[in-house]
């Protein structure tokens, strides 16, 4: 193909988002007959611009300006799925959907109960199956409801998932747990989070409950976006050979103590099958660099707190976590719209 064609369909892709000025914000809670109601946030763009307000701020983390409960621009929207790490929450990435609602993108964040900041119950931690569960039910719930069903693209949907969201959303996309794998993997390379957490994450035995089949593949998610996540090595090899959905594995390429992104990222990246799969390794940066951007002061003010937890605040020495962001999400949005 000519280069002028190649342009021709890339603008033409583009051209079908539709970018926005302002970003609208809204959140809820989606209701569940299993004991799970799960908080959902959703950024989208709007051609409302006041009243504007910062969510996901904290006195460690920088939010976002957005137009709380606007009008979502009337057209069809790609729909983007967030999934948040271990104990991490919806603001976690909200710099990214902040950003890809200005491009054109629904996006919708949850906080998965047991492994989210706010909620630490043992029982539904060990429900390790939910979590990608949860993603499906925000995507049924969207493509069904009324009113949001009209704003989205229904064959235009992605998951982006950070950490153990990045493993959540690699089991929607084809990749299944091998318990017999993951087991002798932590043998041969034993770590203090993978490994020291599959007890809590009901990765080492059965738990009750659990499906007796572990295919989450969902073919409705059309691209899926691996931020430095954890628990590769918990992946039947079989599955990930099998998985055609598009990926892009990012990692961080400064370890702070666990696999280096080599053994994670790297080993997810060298099972998955070549044609589509693309993987970047950000040297500069650490697995909190995905991130919110933290304040000046924000390591102190964590540690004073939880010595130790002022990790989530550190970059790599020579860049900041804002030209990180902005890299990150270059790379990114090419994707979604791209590959």
């Amino acid at each position: 193909m000519k280069l002028s064609a190649v342009l021709t369909v890339l603008f033409l892709c583009i051209s079908k988002l539709a970018f926005a000025e302002s970003v609208g914000f809204q959140q809820f809670q989606l209701a569940s007959d299993t004991s799970r109601p799960l908080k959902v946030s959703l950024w989208y763009p709007t051609s409302q611009n006041s009243p504007s307000e910062s969510v996901a701020e904290n006195l460690a983390f920088i939010g976002t300006e957005v137009i709380k409960d606007a009008s979502v621009l009337p057209t069809k929207h790609p729909l983007v799925l967030l999934s948040h790490g271990y104990r991490g929450n919806w603001r976690n990435q909200s710099w990214l959907a902040n950003s890809l609602a200005l491009k054109g993108y629904v996006v919708a964040a949850i906080n998965h109960p047991g492994t989210t900041t706010f909620n630490h119950s043992r029982l539904q931690a060990s429900q390790w199956w939910q979590r990608p569960h949860d993603l499906v039910r925000v995507l049924d719930y969207l493509l069904e409801d009324t009113i949001w069903r009209a704003s989205i693209d229904a064959e235009n949907v992605s998951a982006i998932g950070h950490s153990l969201g990045g493993w959540s959303v690699m089991q929607l996309v084809g990749a299944q747990l091998d318990r017999d794998a993951f087991k002798a993997q932590c043998q041969l390379y034993a770590n203090p989070k993978t490994c020291g957490l599959a007890d809590e994450l009901g990765l080492t035995s059965s738990q009750p409950g659990e499906p007796k089949f572990f295919n989450f593949y969902d073919p409705r998610i059309k691209k899926a976006v691996i931020l430095d996540l954890g628990g590769a090595r918990s992946f039947s090899l079989k599955s990930m050979a099998k998985v055609e959905t598009p990926v892009l594995i990012l990692g961080a390429g400064i370890d702070i103590g666990d696999l280096p992104q080599a053994m994670e990222s790297g080993y997810l990246a060298e099972h998955l099958p070549l044609f589509n799969r693309h993987y970047k390794v950000y040297e500069q940066a650490m697995h909190f660099s995905f991130l919110q951007v933290c304040k000046p002061g924000a390591i102190t003010l964590i540690e004073e707190e939880v010595p130790g937890d002022g990790i989530v605040c550190k970059d790599g020495s020579g860049t900041s976590r804002l030209k990180l962001h902005q890299q990150m999400f270059k790379d990114i949005f090419s994707f979604l719209t791209h590959a």
